[in-house]
């Protein structure tokens, strides 16, 4: 699925609050990194993110 630049914020900075809370990270993340949204970032790319979209149909 194709997300907006809005909608993949929103994903990135959800997920990184998450993390940054101690929810458990879903990749292998490289030792040298430890920014939430760096690790965020990392599970978006790869499509990992347990974070869904509901877009709403457009009135007409």
């Amino acid at each position: 699925m194709d997300y907006t630049k809005f909608e993949k914020a929103r994903i990135v900075g959800s997920r990184a609050l998450q993390i940054s809370m101690g929810a458990p990270v879903i990749i292998d993340v490289p030792k040298n990194m430890s920014d939430p949204v760096e690790i965020a970032m990392l599970e978006f790319e790869s499509g990992v993110i347990p974070i869904t979209i509901k877009r709403a149909m457009p009135h007409h």
